[in-house]
């Protein structure tokens, strides 16, 4: 841009939100000023204070410290040993670290809280897509999360796509 500021497409002010989207090929761009991109429901108004995203912070950082006090009794490894490693100590260590366990199952399982299982290869198409489908959906829902919107939106083609073939 020659070193110049964008403007927003809709007003003379600085664009300060800028969205790219690749629809049917073709790259299309959008440049907003944080007002204009409000007004779209582009952009989030905070809704928590300093004094909560501060009791949050800490509260997490407990949480972190008593993750790293968790050990097993039987074999002796600890919870930062196997965050480290990646690799349980026995099976009773599936036990002593539940709390923070259950989490990452639920990450690796798509919600689940447990082991589910992939789909065998030679299972029909149908039962391939709709895994497929549900997969996406997670992702999808975790770009959006974490505000990873180029990510999402190739997620939502994805869907609708196989949504629709």
């Amino acid at each position: 841009m020659n070193g110049h500021k964008r403007k927003c497409d809709k007003c003379d002010r600085p664009a300060t939100v800028h969205l790219t989207e690749i629809i049917d090929g073709q790259k299309l761009e959008k440049h907003l000023c944080e007002v204009c991109a409000t007004q779209e429901g582009l952009t989030l108004q905070p809704t928590m204070g300093i004094n909560q995203m501060l009791e949050e912070f800490i509260s997490h950082t407990q949480q972190a410290k008593q993750l790293g006090e968790l050990v097993c009794d039987h074999c002796g490894m600890s919870f930062l040993e196997f965050r480290q490693g990646g690799l349980l100590g026995c099976p009773h260590d599936y036990e002593a670290f539940a709390t923070a366990l259950v989490p990452l199952l639920q990450r690796a399982h798509e919600g689940a809280g447990e082991h589910v299982g992939k789909v065998p290869t030679h299972a029909g198409g149908d039962e391939q897509r709709q895994t497929q489908l549900l997969r996406l959906r997670t992702a999808l829902k975790d770009a959006v999360v974490n505000e990873l919107y180029e990510q999402a939106a190739r997620l939502r083609d994805e869907i609708h796509k196989l949504e629709t073939s």
